[in-house]
C-alpha cells in the first residue's frame, strides 16, 4: 500500500463558513415559507404548491444540513489521519491545519485503542494478552478509542525485561528502550493489523536474536561476529554494538509496517536471579586472581632489585642457600595479606 498525501485539503474554514450560511440560509426557508403559509391561512386560501415546496425543502435541509459539518478535520503538529471511503483507501492527511474532506470519509486506524509501555500512552489502561501470549495494555477510555489520528512523533518503547540465555546457556535479564516513529502511515494501518502490537512483538524477538549471539562477559573461544574468528565481545562490554545491531534487527522486521526506529538502547542488564550469586562470586574469585598476580609480580621485581643493589655494593656476601631463604623472606613479607612480625636475632649470624 502506497501512501497518498493529500495537501490541498486545507480550506476547513471557508468550507465551514459556506456552510453555515447554506444551513442558515435553510433555516431562513423554513421561516419564510412558514410565514406565506400562515399568511394564506388567514385569507382562508391554501398555501401554493410553490411555499410547500420550500417550506419542505428546508426541513429537509435542517435535518440533513449537519452532514457537511462531518468532513471538517483539525489536525495538530506531527499528527496524521488515514482516510478511506465505503473501504477504499483516498489519502492520508499528515500537515497541520483546518480540512474539509468528503464528509462520507472515515478514519482508519487499528491501533487507536492500543497502550504500550511507551512514551505518548496515558491515560486509564487495562492489561491485555495479545495472542502470542505477550501483555500489553489497553485504554479503556471512549474518547481516546473514538480518536483515530496517528502520532509522527518519535516515541520511546520500553519493553519489559525478558529472561534470555546468553551464547553460553546463561541466563540473563535484559531490557531495551526503543525509539520509533511512522514514515508510511498507509503501510502501517493496512499491511499489518495492529502496528504498535507488531513493533512490541519485533522487539522481543530481535532482542532474543541478537542477545543469544554474545556472551555476558568476555569469554574465551566465542566469535560474536559470524566471521568465524574469535573476538571480545560482550553484553556488559560491548553494548554500543550490540544495541546497533538490536536496531538494525527490528528495522529489517518492521520495514513492511512503515516503521522507522532510530535508535535502541539497552536499559537493562544483569545475571537471573537464580544464578546471580554464583556468577558474583564468580567474578569476586576472578578479581582476586588478577590483584594477585599484580601482588606477586610486583614482589618478584622488588626482590630482584634488592638482590641487585646488595652485590653491587658487597654489603653482604651470599651464597645461594641464603639468597634462597632471602627470597623466601622477602616473598613472604610482600605478598602476605597481614603486616609481617619481624624477630631479631641478636645472635651469631651462623
Amino acid at each position: 500500500m502506497k501512501e497518498i498525501v493529500l495537501n490541498k485539503k486545507q480550506n476547513g474554514l471557508a468550507m465551514m463558513l459556506f456552510w453555515m450560511l447554506i444551513y442558515g440560509a435553510g433555516i431562513a426557508l423554513i421561516v419564510f415559507s412558514a410565514i406565506g403559509m400562515s399568511a394564506a391561512e388567514d385569507i382562508n386560501e391554501n398555501p401554493s404548491a410553490g411555499t410547500i415546496i420550500m417550506f419542505v425543502c428546508g426541513l429537509l435541509w435542517a435535518i440533513l444540513g449537519w452532514i457537511p459539518f462531518l468532513g471538517l478535520k483539525v489536525l495538530k503538529p506531527q499528527e496524521a489521519l488515514v482516510l478511506t471511503l465505503f473501504g477504499k483507501y483516498i489519502g492520508t492527511l499528515k500537515s497541520d491545519g483546518f480540512y474539509w474532506v468528503n464528509p462520507f470519509v472515515t478514519a482508519f486506524n487499528p491501533a487507536a485503542g492500543t497502550k504500550l509501555r511507551q512514551s505518548g500512552d496515558v491515560g486509564a489502561m487495562s492489561p491485555s494478552v495479545s495472542a502470542a501470549g505477550t501483555k500489553s495494555e489497553t485504554a479503556v477510555s471512549a474518547a481516546e478509542l473514538l480518536s483515530k489520528k496517528i502520532s509522527l512523533k518519535i516515541m520511546t518503547l520500553n519493553n519489559n525485561r525478558q529472561k534470555i540465555n546468553d551464547c553460553l546457556g546463561n541466563p540473563i535479564e535484559i531490557g531495551v528502550a526503543v525509539m520509533w516513529r511512522v514514515n508510511d502511515t498507509a503501510a502501517a494501518v493496512f499491511n499489518v493489523d495492529n502496528y504498535k502490537e507488531y513493533l512490541s512483538l519485533q522487539c522481543d524477538s530481535a532482542l532474543r536474536n541478537i542477545v543469544r549471539l554474545y556472551p555476558y562477559d568476555v569469554a574465551p573461544g566465542v566469535d560474536t561476529t559470524g566471521d568465524g574468528i574469535a573476538d571480545e565481545g560482550s553484553l556488559r562490554g560491548s553494548s554500543e554494538v550490540v544495541a546497533e545491531r538490536i536496531r538494525d534487527e527490528i528495522q529489517q522486521k518492521v520495514e513492511n509496517a512503515g516503521i522507522e526506529i532510530i535508535e535502541a538502547r539497552i536499559t537493562h542488564l544483569a545475571y537471573a536471579p537464580e544464578i546471580a550469586a554464583v556468577m558474583l562470586q564468580r567474578q569476586q574469585a576472578s578479581a582476586i586472581i588478577d590483584a594477585r598476580k599484580m601482588i606477586v609480580d610486583g614482589a618478584v621485581g622488588m626482590v630482584e632489585m634488592a638482590l641487585e643493589r646488595l652485590n653491587e655494593n658487597n654489603t653482604v656476601v651470599l651464597d645461594e642457600e641464603r639468597k634462597a631463604a632471602m627470597v623466601s623472606n622477602l616473598l613472604v613479607v610482600l605478598c602476605g595479606n597481614h603486616d609481617a612480625q619481624p624477630v631479631v636475632n641478636s645472635g651469631s649470624l651462623y
